[in-house]
């Protein structure tokens, strides 16, 4: 196994730089937690970010075995791997739960809205930080995705490689649908309190209430058949109002065990930039409206999942459109799997070895 370093603490943006969102407001102290693994090379040429789902951390090692690591796509014997709590999160780095240094108090709800273009501008500060001009590739799957390709379409100077895994540049109604109805499960658990309940304490139900229906769409339908079926949790039925059948007994480990790893107000902020992401320039607009896409030479490749219904393969196709709309040329396919959203994360024939070839070229 190459040098991992664990999970180090820097500040990038201070009182007296601080970090100008897109909204215009400002984030006056932002510190990042974040991991790296291997070594960077003499021509700092060999880096590899990892930009993080929704619901991740820094830790890509683990979440992403099958992504990341020694011999795997993104090998660690290769390659310098760097992966980041992203801004807003609750595992290190700078969210609503932190100390606001204007008031002592935690951010809460005070806490400014994101975007994921600001998600980017602290990958960029710290890439710096650590003596990176230029990424061999900016990979990630979901949110994550959405980050490499925000990145490429910013700063395309910084990023050699994108690998955009089963993503989306807009999101549909469906889509912000099932987002707005997790966020008020939370917004109504009356131990809300605007953000500032004490540690270990706030709308757990709530949370767990919106881990249970996100995770529905996270796997597809086949794959909680195959699993489950109809069968019950104690091998007969007992019918009433509980827990009976495996499959809602599974979605409430998933609820639970949720609570011990994220925080219901980042859970309100990193979903809600989601809803907003859209990157590319609207073709209805002005015809005089000059295209903000910037001339751009990362190599791009997108990937979707045949069985991916929160983010299905138009999701993807739109991606490549909106690129090639915009000459920049990028490699698409879509990967038979059966796990649904979350197959970025898994196996599947064709999916990594995909990769190791983008990541070769």
């Amino acid at each position: 196994m190459p040098p991992r370093v664990g999970s180090q603490q820097v500040l990038l943006f201070t009182q007296e730089d601080p970090l100008v969102l897109s909204s215009g407001e400002l984030l006056r102290e932002v510190e990042v937690s974040y991991e790296t693994w291997g070594t960077l090379d003499d021509k700092a040429s060999n880096a590899v970010f990892v930009c993080h789902a929704l619901t991740g951390d820094a830790q890509a090692v683990d979440w992403w075995s099958t992504m990341v690591g020694p011999g795997r796509p993104v090998d660690t014997d290769r390659f310098f791997v760097i992966c980041a709590n992203l801004l807003g999160g609750c595992a290190g780095t700078t969210g609503p739960r932190s100390i606001d240094p204007e008031t002592g108090e935690r951010y809460g709800i005070d806490f400014p809205l994101l975007s994921v273009a600001d998600l980017v501008a602290v990958h960029r500060r710290l890439i710096r930080h650590l003596g990176v001009s230029r990424l061999h590739t900016a990979i990630g799957g979901s949110l994550g995705g959405m980050q490499a390709l925000q990145w490429a379409l910013d700063a395309p100077h910084e990023v050699d490689r994108a690998v955009v895994i089963a993503a989306s540049s807009r999101l549909s109604a469906q889509n912000i649908a099932f987002s707005s109805v997790a966020r008020r499960a939370v917004l109504d658990d009356p131990a809300f309190l605007d953000g500032r309940y004490d540690q270990g304490g706030g709308p757990r139900h709530g949370l767990a209430v919106a881990r249970m229906m996100a995770h529905i769409t996270y796997v597809s339908e086949g794959a909680l058949e195959t699993k489950f079926g109809r069968a019950h949790q104690q091998g007969t039925s007992t019918p009433g109002l509980g827990v009976d059948f495996s499959v809602e007994s599974y979605l409430d480990h998933q609820g639970r065990s949720f609570l011990e790893r994220f925080d219901a107000t980042s859970y309100l902020y990193l979903s809600r930039l989601m809803d907003y992401f859209d990157p590319f320039p609207d073709p209805a607009g002005p015809a005089s409206a000059p295209d903000p896409t910037p001339s751009v030479d990362t190599s791009f490749l997108v990937i979707s999942f045949d069985s991916d219904w929160r983010f299905d393969t138009s999701h993807s196709r739109r991606i490549v459109q909106e690129l090639e709309r915009a000459g920049i040329a990028a490699r698409f396919r879509e990967v038979h799997a059966p796990h649904g959203h979350d197959s970025f994360l898994m196996e599947a024939p064709g999916y990594q070895s995909t990769v190791i070839e983008h990541l070769a070229d």
